[in-house]
């Protein structure tokens, strides 16, 4: 017995100084990586972000020291969005929730003036704290009394004054976290709405539901292809895309990943676009398809709308690899538009 025992401490000792050797090769990759976008990649940005070695090293993951800068080149600023109009769109915002603790008939009357009740208005704004209060919950830093609540508040606020015609839509909280989280807040919000105002982003937050349904005949034309025995096997139980695609598009997989894994996922989304939230869909389809074919449709829509909390990331992006995302030579892109026609005619 006290061979055996032995034996186990050796074998836990040796563990761990593998799990030690591991931690601290991964941290000189991580900084060496670091270095590599810091110095050479960041000062010739216009130059260097197409080239096959930039993309080899963002598809590996952005080191987090970076991360937030290289997504704000990335996902740009169309809209022109400068600290100034934040500004403006916060104390604009924040005179509205002035408004709501204590209204007034003027108050009332602009609100009626701008085609929103008071009501729908407040109903807005108490939807904005439920969701904070629910967006990370275990990192307890978005919740009343942390560090970021307020900031996440106040972006949530500006956006629904910038984009009066969007306003605020269950699962932005989560988007405007994960920029929070690695920008600064002027920048998460420029991030923000220049995000929000992508067509296929908009086209969830605005519910338009016929680029909605558009984006899910696509997504379905490379499911079948990729997984063809899967696809069957949703069809047979009458599972549709949107049962699981809804919220992991909504919330940029932000929700439905773990967190550093969501990270991951939107690096190669700010590289890749659209197209790439669909093959990480594909991909985890493809990771679970020896489960997934043989549950029923309630457990099928259970379990995709609550992913398993411990996800191995070089799995799940190994799993994406091996999407294709051309079908009979068409690409992603083009696929939407040939599907929309074939919905007009029928």
């Amino acid at each position: 017995m006290v061979a055996q025992a032995k034996k186990r401490e050796l074998k836990e000792a040796q563990k761990r100084k593998k799990q030690l050797e591991d931690r601290c090769k991964l941290e000189e990759s991580i900084g060496n990586a670091a270095l590599t976008w810091s110095q050479e990649i960041l000062p010739n940005w216009q130059s260097m972000c197409s080239s096959k070695r930039v993309r080899d090293l963002w598809w590996q993951g952005l080191p987090p020291s970076v991360r937030g800068k290289v997504w704000s080149l990335a996902i740009g600023n169309e809209l022109n969005i400068t600290d100034e109009l934040y500004n403006i769109c916060l104390v604009r915002a924040k005179e509205k929730w002035n408004a709501f603790v204590a209204p007034t008939a003027a108050a009332e009357t602009e609100s009626e003036d701008a085609g929103l009740s008071h009501a729908d208005r407040e109903a807005s704004l108490e939807l904005i704290k439920l969701d904070i209060s629910r967006t990370f919950p275990n990192l307890c830093i978005f919740q009343q009394g942390g560090p970021y609540h307020d900031v996440l508040h106040s972006i949530l606020g500006a956006y629904t004054c910038y984009r009066p015609d969007v306003g605020y839509v269950q699962g932005m909280s989560f988007i405007a976290a994960v920029l929070i989280l690695n920008m600064d807040t002027a920048e998460a919000f420029i991030a923000f709405a220049n995000l929000l105002n992508k067509p296929c982003q908009m086209a969830f937050y605005r519910m338009d539901h016929s680029l909605m349904l558009t984006y899910f005949a696509a997504f379905e034309v490379f499911f079948e292809e990729n997984l063809p025995k899967l696809f069957a096997h949703f069809k047979n139980n009458n599972l549709s895309s949107d049962i699981y695609l809804i919220d992991w598009i909504f919330t940029l997989y932000s929700k439905s990943l773990p967190l550093d894994i969501a990270c991951r996922v939107w690096d190669v989304f700010c590289r890749d676009g659209e197209e790439f939230l669909f093959r990480t869909a594909l991909g985890i389809l493809r990771l679970y398809e020896d489960i997934l074919t043989h549950m029923d449709f309630i457990h099928i829509a259970q379990f995709l709308t609550r992913l398993p909390e411990y996800i191995s990331a070089e799995k799940i992006f190994s799993s994406i690899t091996s999407i294709n995302m051309n079908s009979k030579n068409k690409k992603w892109a083009q696929v939407p538009l040939i599907k929309m026609n074939a919905y007009i005619l029928n």
